[in-house]
Protein backbone atom coordinates (compact mmCIF):
# COMPACT_ATOMS: atom_id res chain seq x y z
CA UNK A 1 0.00 0.00 0.00
CA UNK A 2 1.28 3.48 -0.87
CA UNK A 3 2.24 5.72 2.04
CA UNK A 4 3.23 9.39 1.71
CA UNK A 5 6.94 9.95 2.29
CA UNK A 6 6.48 13.54 3.53
CA UNK A 7 3.62 15.26 5.28
CA UNK A 8 1.58 17.55 3.01
CA UNK A 9 1.53 21.13 4.28
CA UNK A 10 -1.72 23.04 4.82
CA UNK A 11 -0.86 25.38 1.95
CA UNK A 12 -0.30 22.53 -0.52
CA UNK A 13 -3.46 20.79 0.64
CA UNK A 14 -5.53 23.97 0.28
CA UNK A 15 -4.06 24.77 -3.15
CA UNK A 16 -5.06 21.30 -4.32
CA UNK A 17 -8.59 21.76 -2.95
CA UNK A 18 -9.05 25.24 -4.45
CA UNK A 19 -10.67 23.76 -7.59
CA UNK A 20 -13.08 21.49 -5.70
CA UNK A 21 -15.65 24.17 -4.82
CA UNK A 22 -18.98 24.31 -6.62
CA UNK A 23 -19.36 27.49 -8.64
CA UNK A 24 -22.66 29.24 -9.28
CA UNK A 25 -23.83 28.89 -12.89
CA UNK A 26 -23.66 31.96 -15.12
CA UNK A 27 -27.03 33.40 -16.09
CA UNK A 28 -28.14 35.92 -18.69
CA UNK A 29 -31.22 38.09 -18.20
CA UNK A 30 -33.05 38.64 -21.46
CA UNK A 31 -34.70 41.92 -22.48
CA UNK A 32 -38.11 40.49 -21.55
CA UNK A 33 -36.86 39.51 -18.07
CA UNK A 34 -36.51 35.77 -18.61
CA UNK A 35 -33.38 33.99 -17.39
CA UNK A 36 -31.26 31.54 -19.38
CA UNK A 37 -27.74 30.06 -19.42
CA UNK A 38 -25.24 31.66 -21.81
CA UNK A 39 -24.87 30.18 -25.33
CA UNK A 40 -28.23 28.42 -24.97
CA UNK A 41 -31.56 28.85 -26.71
CA UNK A 42 -34.30 30.62 -24.75
CA UNK A 43 -37.01 27.96 -24.71
CA UNK A 44 -39.75 30.34 -23.56
CA UNK A 45 -39.45 32.63 -26.59
CA UNK A 46 -37.49 30.50 -29.08
CA UNK A 47 -34.89 33.27 -29.55
CA UNK A 48 -31.12 32.76 -29.83
CA UNK A 49 -28.73 35.72 -30.17
CA UNK A 50 -31.56 38.07 -31.07
CA UNK A 51 -32.93 35.87 -33.85
CA UNK A 52 -36.18 33.88 -33.83
CA UNK A 53 -35.01 30.28 -34.21
CA UNK A 54 -38.08 28.30 -33.17
CA UNK A 55 -41.67 29.13 -34.01
CA UNK A 56 -44.09 29.87 -31.19
CA UNK A 57 -45.55 26.33 -31.01
CA UNK A 58 -42.16 24.63 -31.34
CA UNK A 59 -40.75 26.63 -28.42
CA UNK A 60 -43.40 25.30 -26.04
CA UNK A 61 -43.10 21.73 -27.41
CA UNK A 62 -39.33 21.67 -26.82
CA UNK A 63 -39.87 21.78 -23.06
Amino acid sequence: MAVPKKRTSKAKRNMRRSHDSIKAPNIVVEADGSIRRPHRLNLETGVYRGRQVLAGNEATDAE
